[in-house]
């Protein structure tokens, strides 16, 4: 019973302090996260695009067509089965030496693991070693973006202002769809090659091209200040030994509705942007540059969406924002894959701008603040990176092949609507069991 006191008013009674960073500092910390997230999201979701288009092919060639997706997207799971690895790892020593130091080794492992791919010889080269090769780096790329992820969020969140926290949180997330068109634009520039050359070297390109971003990361990142809340937390000699251990033990229940928030929005985001490319090209028979035009468009729509939630969750609560998101999800998922599957360009455009840009960002935008809320700050990058990153690998890296197991047992791709539809139901169930004790900014006293 001592343990379960532990998780109440008293800890989560300041869980920021009262200072924040200067403009100064906040203008590089917003920038740093910004870009890192975008590298992130650029590294990690290459593999994702190569994966529908490519892996199958030279990587797993001697399976029939429908193995082969199967085989290459268990590939792209591994990753993200990887994921709360590298949340447990990074969450302990970021909750133990700090959040910053975090955020630069999760940069480099995964611009590392990236360009190795980008170099990585086929099956025709080297038989059975290429897929087993493949899966080693997916699985380091899942570690470092595992890692990372909340690292990122909590930069931003224990960096901003009170009334803003839900904005600031979300700017880390709104770069986030810069990677994916950077990396959905590379493909699509990639696919005007002749097929011949495309299979040959033509995907390789961006993966390679991710050491010059990777780069520029590092530099910015290399003078960002640490948070103040770990500051204010290790001058108070609040570390624990053991943060793992002590959210499982103690904030077990934040942690399952953490998991059980994040599933809908994970999912619903890998079905659309790695699932619904495969569908799209192999099943309605739509070119690659014309579905990749598709996720790229989505994403700049998105650029504007997940800051436009971030800042109302600021005005409504992030919390009530966000079980609002889940059942727009729950209502709209539905109408939404039977658009994709319909073989209309036009209406599979529309359904990847609505899912990515309001669909997905209502849900996206104010999480960084709503999660971080959920754990006191000495357990706060544990809590959430094991969350997050559990909920990444049920719903983000089962995605695509749950997708494909639906429409395959069912024989209609309204099946993987009912999917999501229960998922943002589950979604909007645990976001009105989380605590928020933050105001919304408009009954913040300043």
């Amino acid at each position: 019973m001592v343990e379960i006191a532990d998780v109440t008013a008293e800890s989560f009674a300041q869980p920021f302090p009262d200072s924040v960073a200067d403009s100064r500092s906040m203008l590089k910390v917003t920038l740093a996260t910004m870009i890192g997230s975008a590298i992130e999201a650029f590294d990690f979701l290459t593999y994702g695009t190569a994966a529908a288009l490519v892996f199958n092919k030279l990587f797993f060639p001697t399976f029939n067509p429908t193995a082969a997706q199967l085989a290459a997207f268990g590939a792209f799971a591994a990753g993200f089965f990887a994921r709360p690895v590298g949340g447990l790892i990074f969450g302990h020593y970021g909750d133990r030496l700090g959040r910053k130091k975090m955020l630069m080794l999760g940069l480099v492992l995964m611009g590392v693991a990236t360009v190795a791919i980008g170099l990585l010889p086929t099956y025709a080269s080297i038989g059975l070693a290429a897929p087993i090769l493949l899966i080693v780096l997916r699985i380091a790329q899942g570690i470092s973006f595992g890692g990372e992820y909340a690292g990122g969020m909590l930069m931003m969140v224990e960096h901003a202002p009170a009334a803003r926290r839900s904005f600031f949180g979300s700017l880390p997330q709104g770069a986030t769809p810069v990677g994916l068109m950077l990396s959905t634009g590379a493909f699509a520039l990639a696919s005007l090659l002749p097929e011949e050359d495309f299979l040959a070297w033509g995907w390789r390109v961006p993966f390679l091209a991710s050491v010059v971003m990777f780069a520029i990361g590092a530099y910015i990142r290399r003078d960002v200040a640490e948070s103040p809340v770990f500051v204010a937390m290790k001058s108070e000699q609040k570390i624990r030994a053991f943060p793992a251990r002590d959210v499982i033990r103690r904030h077990w229940r934040s942690l399952l509705l953490l998991i059980g928030g994040k599933l809908g929005e994970v999912t619903l985001y890998f079905t659309l942007v790695v699932f619904s490319v495969s569908y799209a090209i192999g099943t309605l028979g739509f070119s690659r540059s014309e579905v990749l035009r598709a996720i790229t468009v989505a994403a700049a729509f998105q650029i504007v969406g997940i800051p436009l939630f971030g800042w109302l969750g600021d005005k409504v609560g992030s919390r009530r924002l966000y079980i609002a998101g889940g059942l727009l999800l729950a209502v709209s998922a539905v109408p939404l894959v039977i658009a994709l599957g319909s073989g209309s360009a036009l209406a599979f455009q529309i359904a990847v701008i609505v899912g990515l840009s309001i669909n997905y960002a209502a849900m996206f935008g104010p999480q960084s603040h709503l999660y971080s809320e959920q754990f006191p700050p000495e357990l706060r990058y544990s809590g959430m990176s094991i969350g997050i990153q559990v909920a990444g690998a049920l719903g983000g890296g089962l995605a695509p092949i749950v997708a494909t197991t639906l429409i395959a047992s069912f024989g209609t791709i309204q099946a993987v609507g009912v999917y999501l539809a229960g998922l943002g139901l589950l979604a909007a169930a645990c976001a009105f069991l989380m605590r928020q004790t933050y105001q919304p900014a408009s009954q913040i006293q300043l």
